[in-house]
């Protein structure tokens, strides 16, 4: 509930970045439906001829056939399943043929040094992604055969992804990582602070309705009665399971750990940033209620520790700016449908989580 909207990602590149979060999001244990899945494969078969149809040319005698661009959409719907009800939108499809597109001319653009990283990577992702699918219904064989792609059609799909993304992580110098840290440091001194922290809330709205639980002046009241008791020498797991309102700590003692501040909402990012550690806090009011707080740890991540998440999102920034200026220049023929102009784009506004959304949890993330 203490989290902020997700930021919207950029509109046509739903699986630019897929296979970097293909793990992450599926870590969350929770059986694979089939049923979805077969949606995925579902009027996939073609003919040989149909599947040789030749979609879109561009520069230096590029194509992407019938064949090739159902296998990359049903490659993606393995992994995002509630993308299916969008398969058949003029819209989705031409944001999907700009991600294979993409994905097809920046990795032919990889060096050998960017290969060989790639080649390791795709390794490390396809041993994972066999492990996550083993554990399915049906297994891998079962999940592979419902996408209606084979092993090596997904393998494929991850080397080209990762072959993309190394060759524009390598242009990425030392000199702009570093720059890009110092530009974030002076922005917001606080911006790679990360912290361990327990707090109970106290709310004023329900998580669901949004609509208000108790007055402020009842929260505000009730807080305080935690605090005194934290101060007096309560246990924090017993009290955070009797009075929090954060259903995503709440049985954890209120403990969040290891977290990086700059994911929280304005009001509590500052305080974990200043209160003083392991002190008990005075009641911190956020436009969710009330959080007494206790900061446990704090660290400032270093650039070292940092910099190459940092070159990633340079890399990220330039693939954007490849689909955004370079790729609509080389696009020479496009046969499949064009959205009507007035419609609204179906396709779902991605990112590497895919939901447009931050859960509706308690957590006073972002």
């Amino acid at each position: 509930m203490l989290q902020n909207k997700w930021k919207t990602a950029k509109k046509g590149l739903i699986a630019l970045l897929a296979v970097m979060t293909i793990i992450s999001a599926a870590g969350c244990g929770k059986k694979a439906d089939s049923d979805t899945g077969a949606a995925a494969g579902s009027g996939a078969a073609a003919t040989n001829k149909d599947a040789a149809e030749v979609l879109v040319t561009y520069k230096d005698g590029g194509k992407v056939t019938r064949g090739e661009f159902d296998t990359f959409l049903n490659t993606n719907l393995l992994f995002y399943k509630e993308y299916a009800q969008y398969k058949e939108d003029p819209a989705f499809q031409q944001d999907m043929m700009k991600q294979l597109v993409t994905f097809k001319v920046l990795s032919a653009r990889a060096d050998d040094k960017a290969k060989t990283a790639a080649d390791e990577k795709t390794k490390t992702q396809m041993d994972q992604i066999k492990a996550f699918m083993g554990m399915q219904e049906g297994g891998m064989d079962k999940q592979l055969k419902d996408a209606s792609i084979t092993e090596k059609d997904l393998e494929t799909f991850v080397s080209r992804s990762m072959q993309a993304i190394e060759a524009m992580e390598s242009k990425v110098t030392d000199d702009q990582v570093k720059a890009e840290y110092d530009k974030n440091i002076a922005a917001d001194k606080n911006v790679y602070d990360v912290a361990t922290v327990r707090h109970i809330l106290v709310g004023t709205t329900d998580a669901a309705t949004g609509k208000e639980t108790r007055s402020k002046e009842d929260a505000l009241k009730r807080a305080k009665e935690v605090q005194d008791k934290l101060k007096n020498g309560g246990d924090f797991d017993a009290l955070a399971k009797e009075y929090s309102d954060d259903p995503g700590s709440k049985d954890n003692g209120g403990k969040y750990e290891n977290v990086e501040i700059s994911q929280w909402v304005p009001e509590f990012k500052k305080a974990a940033a200043e209160l003083p550690l392991n002190q008990i806090s005075d009641p911190v009011e956020t436009s969710y209620g009330y959080h007494v707080m206790k900061v446990e740890a704090r660290k400032t991540k270093t650039f070292d520790e940092v910099k190459e998440d940092l070159r990633s999102q340079l890399a990220e920034t330039q693939i954007y700016d490849f689909v955004d200026k370079e790729l609509p220049t080389m696009i020479e023929t496009n046969t499949l449908p064009k959205p009507e102009e007035k419609a609204p784009a179906a396709s779902p506004a991605p990112s590497s989580s895919p939901a447009p959304e931050a859960p509706k949890s308690e957590t006073p993330s972002k």
